[in-house]
């Protein structure tokens, strides 16, 4: 009986915690928050196109290493040893100048109230809809970590650019995603580049499960040796625009990364979801939206949980 009763309470805290995250959180407190996010994110996406893909990005490491809390903004410290600085996230997650300045528009009109955190939510759904990609209502009212989490971040909450479809399917599934989210989610890299080192092997492994054109032309910029941080476009056909040719992609062998391409091919279990979104593209906007949706919601500090931070990069 007390053990029931232990899960009861467990049960109803976590209903509760995800209860007070709403779109209209902030409809009273900073009724501007959001066109002012809005503004400041459309801006630095009009400066450089492939900034949308990179928020998109920090969102995903974001709650992925101990839930959607800004842990990932946090700089080092003599008490804490950044995220940005994992190995999945050194010289990788971009954009953190980006949250910066957002932060700092809003705290001009309401200090102390919007959280880091949201911040990143909210801007990896403008920066989604910047690029012809589809819109959501982001549920608000989370609070900013006062602590990083790099061992996390190096130790398998993030995915491996090697992983298997089963690895994935399996991290996503500790984060209460299933696998249509994992293919909806995957599709972010309809825009946005990798660096060379991410991709090398698979572009020199003359295998059958890549298309021979395809990595003659990566070949190009990503020698056998050297020349690590070169990127290419994730999607080459249309690398700017928020649409369903990555799954096209996937179907002709033109995934870049293993954890592309693991996604079709040799019957996986996601292929039919793949030849779904390759014809349907507003099938695909739709669960890609409900599944940035569902990440939101992975372990939120809300009520009296954490800290409403200042500025992003440092604890109050």
């Amino acid at each position: 009986m007390k053990s029931f009763s232990l899960l009861m309470m467990v049960i109803l805290t976590f209903s509760i915690c995800q209860a007070q995250l709403s779109p209209t959180f902030y409809d009273q407190s900073c009724p501007n928050a959001l066109s002012k996010i809005r503004s400041s994110i459309g801006s630095a996406i009009g400066r450089e196109r492939r900034m949308a893909a990179s928020l998109i990005r920090m969102y995903f490491h974001d709650c992925f290493v101990h839930g959607c809390d800004a842990s990932i903004l946090l700089e080092g410290t003599s008490t804490i040893e950044s995220e940005r600085d994992a190995l999945p996230n050194f010289k990788s997650v971009r954009g953190f100048e980006v949250i910066d300045k957002a932060k700092s528009e809003v705290e001009k009109i309401c200090p102390g109230i919007v959280s880091c955190a949201d911040i990143i939510a909210v801007a990896a759904r403008d920066a989604s809809a910047y690029v012809g990609g589809p819109k959501w209502a982001v549920k608000l009212g989370r609070r900013d970590s006062r602590a990083a989490f790099k061992g996390l971040a190096n130790n398998g909450e993030l995915p491996g650019f090697k992983d298997s479809l089963d690895q994935l399917s399996g991290l996503f599934s500790k984060k209460g995603l299933n696998t249509r989210d994992l293919v909806a989610l995957s599709g972010a890299h309809t825009i946005g580049q990798s660096q060379c080192f991410l991709f090398r092997d698979r572009i020199y492994e003359n295998s059958s499960d890549i298309d021979a054109g395809f990595a003659r032309m990566r070949q190009n910029r990503c020698p056998t040796v050297g020349n690590d941080a070169n990127l290419a476009a994730l999607d080459p056909v249309t690398p700017n625009s928020f649409d369903n040719n990555y799954f096209k992609n996937l179907m002709r062998k033109k995934g870049l990364l293993v954890t592309d391409q693991v996604l079709f091919g040799s019957g996986a279990s996601t292929d039919s979801i793949v030849w779904e979104y390759s014809r349907d593209p507003s099938k695909f906007k739709a669960d890609f939206a409900r599944a940035m949706i569902k990440m939101g919601d992975i372990e939120p500090l809300t009520g009296s949980a954490g800290e409403i931070r200042r500025v992003c990069s440092f604890v109050n």
